[in-house]
């Protein structure tokens, strides 16, 4: 983690790697056929994002780095459940907003698209939905659902961003294991289980459900 913590700290301070596979190791060790080329590494930048968002392409921007997104059908079902979910509790009451993968957050190092998050409305401005298509806002809690290409690496420098942003919450979701680890720091976790309740914590007061409903959807048709 240390090491880790070393090579986000490089990223974040925009020291450029010198080889195609140091940077591959700054973005958490991904695969190259998730990097676009066009811009190159290092070269891309908010409108680029842009761009590719209008082609269709579903990218994070890392360093200066279009990055597509590893996705897949099974966690977008998981995802959209728990965006039902939460988004269920937080209408009702007036919280804030929930948005799912497509909406995306300007961090201090990276444009980041978490599958579900929860901005409270006393981190909206004045209340309200924000005028940028990518808003300058750091989420309270965010939903991570793990897919078979991302990395641990990768995972843990997003949860590393998340938090250096002011993030309160992180969820990492594992379909495989039917299992949510959660974050309240890059470091402090706990993984539960199916028949566990899980709570939203300093990020969603109040809020609780158990771990299963999540993954309800799965033994669709069984």
């Amino acid at each position: 983690m240390r090491e880790l913590y070393g090579q986000f700290s490089m990223s974040i301070n925009n020291t450029l790697p010198v080889t195609l596979a140091d940077h591959l190791v700054l973005l958490g060790g991904i695969s190259a056929n998730r990097v676009r080329l066009s811009p190159p590494p290092s070269l891309a930048a908010m409108e680029d994002l842009i761009t590719a968002h209008q082609q269709g392409s579903l990218c994070e921007l890392v360093d200066g780095t279009l990055v597509e997104k590893a996705i897949g059908y099974e966690q977008s079902v998981v995802a959209a459940t728990i965006l039902r979910i939460i988004g269920w509790y937080v209408s009702k009451r007036g919280l804030g907003l929930v948005s799912g993968a497509d909406g995306f957050f300007q961090l201090q190092s990276s444009t980041r698209g978490p599958d579900v998050a929860f901005v409270a409305r006393e981190r909206l401005p004045n209340g309200k939905m924000p005028g940028q298509a990518y808003p300058q806002i750091a989420p309270n809690l965010v939903v991570e659902v793990l897919s078979p290409g991302n990395t641990v690496a990768e995972m843990a420098r997003k949860r590393m961003e998340y938090f250096h942003a002011g993030v309160q919450v992180v969820w990492m979701v594992d379909c495989h294991n039917r299992s949510v680890a959660v974050y309240t720091s890059s470091t402090q976790v706990q993984v539960l289980g199916e028949v566990d309740a899980i709570e939203g914590g300093a990020a969603l007061a109040g809020f609780t459900t158990q771990v299963g409903a999540f993954f309800a959807d799965l033994d669709f048709g069984i």
